[in-house]
């Protein structure tokens, strides 16, 4: 364990303070992070936890060594978006007996999920240590380890749970200290509430552990009937699968506090009984676009792997490393606003670090300074500013650039020498002397400044013979 790790803070939502970060066991430190629903290609929304989160873990591991680090990452196989993405997907072949419903689900979370794999991959991101599926947890296991029927028997059994109406229900009032994570206690709840839409529900903030299934819909065997499991029972199953019913830290974005956190952990203590369920809960904030709330009715609703390999965005693709330190420009509590502009500085700085690294033949030795900004709550920008200072002196000194290739090496940038797509360079001068010849000057300087920006300089001449206009290129690192 390095010493730097007795420095840690972490801001912790269940109490609203930044926190000296205690592990219960420096041997194994414990992380769950909510991962996708995989119904549809992830958006870039999602992508900002895994990075976040990604960054958390590298700095983990740096402080208490890699084989001392569990990071559970899970993916959600098992919804009724899921389930309606199968029927419109694969709604004939269901039809004419060629496919049942759960294969055709098993086809649409495998496609999801092998391009949300790709998706933060480029972005970057380790692969967590574990990753569940849900669909793996909801009936007892031959391995022993928590399930969510499990868990529900044990919410009845100890007075938490009862069934109304075909449902299994989380009893709010039975648990005094309810709402602790959101602040939101019972009575505001009851306050506004509409009591007759759930009239089966002893009180209005119950929520569903386990529901029926109909014929049309996938389900499993149960106590009570032939159903599926609650959205937040699955996380407070593969959470005690992996790391036991009490760990370090919890992750995910603002947006899960309310119903999903909270409710994991009502389920999660109650269940177990115990006083937590994670000890530290860190939530990062909300990302809009160009100013706007993301929604597909603002057509400002972007995944990944539009990102990654279509021009929907500012008229082009972008690098996964450029989306990445767009990200985490901003501090991971604070609201981002994602926009090309952003893009274009990251883009704009990445590349000045890298012409800066590739000074050096070799990383060197990670700088205690950002280690240290990491360290204050994943304070990035204090260790962004490093970054630029190392890069400032780089060419004075062989010691910063290899402090620089260091930096980014651990932060998740790939610092190799990249390899130069002559072809597509061509093309792309092509494009530009069709754009000066139709005199369309804008586009021909936007390819030029893209080129650019990836370390490629343009040079325009004669050609001696003929005196037409020539572009000859340079690679500048």
């Amino acid at each position: 364990m390095s010493d730097a790790s007795q420095g840690l803070r972490l801001y912790n939502t269940l109490t609203r303070t930044k926190e000296n970060f205690v592990p219960i066991d420096a041997l194994n430190v414990r992380m769950y992070v909510c991962g996708p629903t995989v119904y549809d290609f992830a958006h870039i929304g999602n992508a900002r936890p895994v990075i976040v989160f990604d960054v958390l873990f590298r700095l983990l591991r740096h402080l208490y060594g890699q084989a001392h680090v569990t990071y559970v990452r899970n993916i959600t196989d098992v919804d009724d978006k899921i389930n309606a993405r199968a029927l419109r997907d694969f709604g004939s072949e269901i039809s004419a007996g060629k496919l049942s419903l759960n294969e055709a689900i098993r086809r649409v979370t495998e496609k999801t999920a092998d391009q949300f794999h790709r998706d933060v991959a480029t972005l970057g991101c380790l692969e967590p240590t574990i990753e569940p599926r849900a669909t793996e947890f909801v009936e007892p296991r031959a391995d022993g380890k928590a399930d969510m029927i499990t868990l529900i028997k044990s919410l009845i059994q100890r007075g938490h749970a009862y069934v109304a109406a075909g449902e299994v229900l989380f009893d709010t009032a039975s648990m005094p200290d309810y709402g602790q994570l959101s602040k939101r206690n019972l009575d505001e709840q009851q306050a506004g509430a509409r009591v007759a839409v759930d009239a089966h529900k002893k009180n209005p903030g119950d929520f569903v552990l386990w529901k029926l299934s109909s014929p049309e819909e996938p389900g499993w065997q149960s106590p009570w009937g032939r159903g599926r499991p609650g959205w937040h029972i699955e996380c407070s199953a593969m959470s005690a699968a992996y790391l036991g019913e009490v760990f370090d830290i919890h992750g995910g974005g603002l947006d899960l506090i309310f119903p999903h956190h909270e409710n994991e952990i009502a389920q999660s203590r109650c269940a177990h009984g115990t006083s937590v369920m994670a000890k530290v809960w860190m939530h990062n904030g909300f990302l809009q676009v160009e100013g706007q709330k993301m929604s597909k009715s603002l057509g400002n609703f972007y995944s990944i792997h539009e990102l990654l390999e279509t021009e929907t965005f500012g008229g082009r693709d972008w690098p996964g490393e450029v989306l990445r330190l767009a990200m985490l420009m901003t501090h991971y509590r604070e609201p981002i606003d994602f926009s090309v502009r952003k893009l274009e500085e990251a883009e704009n700085t990445l590349r000045k670090w890298k012409r800066a690294a590739d000074l050096a033949p070799a990383a060197g030795r990670l700088p205690v300074e950002v280690v240290s900004a990491l360290s204050d709550d994943l304070a990035t920008y204090a260790a962004f500013q490093v970054l630029t200072q190392l890069a400032g002196e780089a060419a004075e000194s062989k010691e910063a650039a290899a402090a620089l290739k260091a930096s980014l090496l651990f932060l998740g940038f790939d610092v190799a020498s990249a390899e130069v797509d002559e072809d597509k360079v061509a093309k792309a001068i092509a494009d530009r002397l069709a754009f000066i010849a139709a005199k369309n000057w804008a586009e021909a300087d936007r390819i030029r400044d893209e080129l650019l920006a990836q370390g490629v300089q343009l040079k325009d001449g004669k050609d001696p013979a003929t005196g037409e206009r020539i572009t000859t290129w340079e690679v500048k690192r």
